[in-house]
């Protein structure tokens, strides 16, 4: 962690200017809350089509009045390229998030999956290059590595995509590499692994296993497990995807133009996770204590099992996940279980 303490004390010496599209989204709502906490400025780009306002609300009740006012917000589409240039320009660093996430829906709509997550990425490229930012991080995915077998997962070896989602997310990482070769823009990839945390959306139909189940569980719902349950992620808490950010970010040179896996490194069947989260609903809700999922089909376009080698980015960003599932959950409960039932 003392990379990432230095790191974080140079920021707050030395304020620069970021760029975090998908603001108002789970994760880009973190992203602001913590840059602004670091004294940051910050430019923020979202069109609500996943994204919220009230994220946006929540992180200006979080700051100082002074570190909101170092906020601007932007509300457009990076589908739209002049509104990706308008949102680079002065700045230093860019955090892209915004995307269109989820395997169903991608299966449902390929075309506006597509769209959003290459058209809009490579229009990110584009403007960040022509804004000569020093360097712009991008949100990758584990669903890249696709029917590759092996366990961990390692960068170097992915196998076939299983859903148009994951096509977009290797086209990313293609078009990354293609602009550091031709342009000499060198970007970082941050493949992503089952992020969890505060402000994940619990609603919808492609709401994430963990928030859904908080407040599927709080709300006296069925919960549904896909398949045996016996299927295992690498959950990998909020904080510890943002340490990835901010290290990917202010590393050196040498390191840009790679992707690397931003996980804690343990696996978690569906079966487990169930139990770790029914125990601390119980805690407000002691009628759920004695509750037990209902199992159906597998999933179309679901990897089996993944568990991520974190050991690159251990090496060259000093990447030191400090959250595991337990001790991530049991913050993210707290916001859950907040919101879902009040004080």
């Amino acid at each position: 962690m003392q990379i990432y303490q230095d790191r974080l004390e140079y920021l707050q010496a030395q304020p620069t200017t970021w760029l975090v599209t998908g603001v108002a989204g789970f994760i880009g709502s973190n992203l602001l809350e913590t840059l602004l906490h670091l004294g940051q400025r910050v430019v923020g780009l979202d069109n609500f089509a996943t994204g919220y306002q009230f994220n946006l609300t929540e992180v200006e009740e979080r700051v100082t009045p002074e570190a909101w006012q170092q906020f601007r917000f932007i509300e457009g589409d990076i589908r739209d390229l002049s509104t990706c240039r308008e949102a680079c320009t002065g700045v230093d660093y860019v955090l892209h998030q915004a995307a269109l996430g989820s395997v169903p829906r991608s299966i449902e709509d390929p075309i506006t999956t597509n769209e959003c997550n290459i058209t809009g990425f490579l229009n990110m490229l584009v403007a960040a290059r022509d804004a000569r930012v020093r360097r712009m991080v991008y949100a990758a995915s584990s669903s890249t590595y696709g029917d590759f077998p092996g366990l961990p997962k390692v960068e170097e070896q992915i196998g076939n995509p299983l859903s148009p989602y994951a096509v977009t997310k290797l086209v990313n990482e293609l078009y990354a590499d293609v602009f550091d070769r031709a342009y000499g823009f060198a970007t970082i990839g941050l493949r992503y692994f089952n992020i969890f945390g505060q402000r994940q959306d619990p609603d919808g139909a492609y709401a994430a296993v963990i928030p859904k189940w908080f407040a599927g569980l709080l709300q006296n719902e069925t919960v549904f497990i896909n398949g045996d349950g016996e299927t295992s992620r690498d959950f990998c808490f909020i904080d510890n995807c943002v340490q990835a950010n901010i290290l990917a970010a202010t590393a050196g040179e040498e390191v840009a133009g790679q992707v690397y896996n931003v996980a804690f490194g343990e696996r978690t069947t569906l079966n487990e996770l169930f139990l770790l989260i029914r125990e601390r609903v119980a805690n407000r809700a002691p009628s759920v204590a004695t509750a037990e999922p209902v199992y159906r089909d597998f999933r179309a376009g679901d990897v089996r099992h993944s568990l991520a080698d974190i050991g690159k980015a251990r090496r060259l960003l000093g990447y030191t996940p400090e959250f595991s599932i337990q001790s991530g959950l049991d913050k993210a409960a707290d916001w859950y279980m907040d919101k879902l039932l009040g004080p």
